[in-house]
């Protein structure tokens, strides 16, 4: 097995099964690589307070938690930790606040368009600090499972179609596009079946900020891992919000795909499926490597 110098993973779905989930087996097969000086990287769209309740730090000794870094929010928020142990952001991704409004409308704009054009119904969070979540089957409840499901990428498909929405997501993603370049924004848009996700940043912005600040370190892109669960292609749009975890800067790197989905992935994403398990195995195995 390749022996890695970083490793970066998504939480939800990729080291726990849920964001309710006790961290306890994941913190454990992290803890004798962030003892051995492995830097390991936790790349989520949620917030701190979502990463083991907000207590991730307890789980570790102060050197440990050296080398622990999150990229959190949807490329907004870069954590490190203090000599105290203590999370402590370094490197902040955020929107004007006029950005952020303008982001809001056009989110707005997509449901009026929807609803008025195909009669298709859509709920809004705008509660985000750098997007808002489009709820496109606000009729469907993950529960506390809040990564994409098996089976969700067809039911989708299949109300877009039954709603006339011929080209699915191309239609959402290219209309988002449209309506920021009338404020001048350059808007990106993710999407895991249940939610599009529109702003101005995206899990590309943690990556090239935290892998930039390993390279200082003389970590090489290519000696480290990328693991997630959310890679495969979203209906006829684009794919999930894993692969955003691969830019210009990453692509050197390896990629893990651990979801047990069907479905097409980007070219270079190994599919091991397993789940968490078959995270927590690789871990484990990294540290007796």
């Amino acid at each position: 097995m390749k022996k890695y110098s970083a490793i970066f993973f998504d939480w939800d779905g990729t080291a726990v099964r849920s964001r309710k989930a006790p961290a306890d087996r994941a913190c454990a097969a992290m803890k004798p690589l962030l003892a051995a000086g492995v830097p390991l990287i936790i790349i989520s769209g949620t917030t701190y307070e979502n990463i083991a309740g907000g207590q991730l730090e307890r789980f570790f000794t102060k050197e440990e938690l050296k080398n622990l870094y999150l990229g959190l929010g949807r490329g907004a928020f870069q954590y490190a930790y203090t000599e105290e142990g203590k999370p402590c952001l370094f490197r902040t991704v955020l929107p004007t606040r006029e950005q952020l409004m303008q982001v809001h409308q056009i989110c707005f704009d997509i449901h009026q368009f929807l609803l008025e054009r195909y009669d298709f119904a859509t709920d809004i969070v705008f509660t985000r600090p750098n997007y808002c979540k489009i709820d496109l089957m606000p009729e469907h409840d993950r529960g506390d499972q809040l990564f994409m499901q098996d089976g969700e990428q067809a039911a989708l498909a299949n109300k877009m179609q039954a709603h006339g929405l011929t080209d699915g997501m191309r239609t959402l993603t290219g209309f988002a596009a449209e309506r920021g370049k009338a404020y001048g924004l350059d808007i990106v848009s993710t999407s895991d079946s249940k939610y599009l996700e529109v702003g101005l940043s995206s899990k590309s912005d943690n990556v090239n900020v935290l892998l930039s600040y390993l390279m200082e370190q003389g970590i090489q892109p290519q000696d480290c891992a990328f693991f997630g669960d959310e890679y495969v292609r979203i209906e006829s749009g684009d794919f999930g919000s894993d692969a955003f975890m691969m830019t210009p800067l990453s692509a050197a790197a390896d990629f893990f795909d651990v979801s047990e989905m069907t479905g097409e992935r980007p070219p270079h994403v190994t599919v091991l499926g397993g789940g968490v398990d078959a995270f927590l195995e690789f871990l484990h195995a990294q540290a007796q490597a």
